[in-house]
């Protein structure tokens, strides 16, 4: 059985330093963050560790094209130039095994926090080396996964340090397991929306998922491999070749859409009849749950993913959502409010409703 630090006394935290994994790989631009949302997501748990004294240790990861070595200076920056989120007195370290980091964490206070730099700075943390999860399992009296995103992840800050302390989940991981539990009590009619590509990793997904849906409807590239297999002719477009989909492209729960958008002999994105056939189904349904964008949204095709977006938001359905071209569709409209739930994973999303469980949870469960 998990638990969740809302589990515990006050008591039971003030004094300890907490090592919480989050996630705060975010965007930057020009050394700014430019979107802050995960971020926020796990201020609520940061803060009910804080108001109840205890010491609290981030660790995360940052992956960025805009320089050669990925940092959360920016993060940092982020926390000490924004009053209302309540950091401002953050500490930061460069170095984790450091003369510094172990001066700055004899001397932290109940309530302080402390960011530590990109955990990917060291080559053992994606090889989830033993000895390393142990050093850093040594920096605390207790372990929080709050990051949901990373969780499918075998890494040592996700899962090796779980290892060797008390582990719990935090709010926003404790939300996310709740909010993407299908079983019984899912409401009906369910309707499944999947987009994006990598059929050959989506296909056992889409096969459980027109076993518990009352419809599924695929979009993005994953429809190509759809298309060519009932016998159209898909030019140029982008197929998963050594796939085959002959156990779903004739199931009647099945849905895709009635027209495409080309470009230089590519599909690029599900046309205005495709999304508006979906109107019926969205409007009837009780639950819908969505990841990936209908169209080659990094190319700019982003006219299907919003106009589906725009047709969930007016629904009265239980809607949950996730995946990054998704989620972004849904900020660029000022659509947030308008959708259940938006989970912060996209690849950790997909893994939980097809396994039930990831490592970074598995662990937490021993």
């Amino acid at each position: 059985m998990i638990h969740s630090i809302n589990e515990l006394e006050e008591s039971d935290l003030k004094g300890k330093k907490v090592l919480m994994r989050v996630d705060f790989n975010v965007p930057l631009k020009e050394g700014k963050v430019v979107d802050d949302y995960r971020i926020l997501r796990a201020l609520p748990t940061i803060t009910y560790l804080k108001e109840r004294g205890a010491k609290v240790l981030l660790i995360s990861h940052i992956e960025t094209k805009e320089v050669e070595v990925p940092t959360l200076v920016p993060v940092f920056a982020y926390f000490k130039e924004n009053a209302v989120v309540g950091l401002q007195d953050i500490h930061f370290v460069e170095d984790i095994f450091s003369d510094d980091s172990s001066a700055v964490l004899a001397n932290l206070q109940d309530g302080e926090v402390v960011l530590f730099e990109n955990i990917r700075q060291y080559e053992e943390e994606k090889k989830n080396d033993t000895g390393f999860g142990e050093r850093l399992a040594a920096l605390a009296d207790i372990y929080v996964n709050d990051a949901f995103a990373v969780s499918h992840r075998e890494h040592a800050s996700v899962v090796g340090v779980a290892e060797h302390l008390p582990s719990y989940a935090g709010l926003l991981l404790t939300d996310e397991i709740a909010h993407l539990k299908i079983d019984e009590n899912t409401p009906h009619p369910f309707l499944f929306i999947i987009g994006g590509a990598k059929f050959e990793t989506k296909l056992p997904l889409i096969e459980k998922f027109l076993d518990k849906a009352d419809n599924v409807f695929v979009g993005g590239a994953l429809a190509n491999d759809i298309f060519k297999a009932k016998g159209m002719d898909v030019k140029s477009s982008l197929v998963s070749d050594s796939v085959d989909v002959s156990s779903v492209v004739n199931n009647p729960k099945l849905r895709i859409p009635i027209d495409v958008i080309w470009k230089d002999q590519m599909i690029m994105d599900a046309g205005k009849a495709g999304v508006e056939e979906l109107r019926p189904l969205i409007q009837q349904a009780e639950y819908i749950l969505w990841n990936g964008p209908l169209g080659n949204y990094e190319k700019g095709y982003k006219e299907g993913t919003s106009a589906l977006a725009k047709l969930i938001g007016e629904s009265s359905a239980v809607s949950v959502v996730g995946g990054g071209d998704t989620l972004a569709s849904i900020k660029e409209l000022g659509l947030l409010d308008k959708f259940s739930f938006i989970s912060t994973g996209g690849g950790a999303m997909l893994e939980l409703l097809l396994k039930g469980t990831l490592p970074g949870i598995a662990v937490l469960d021993k």
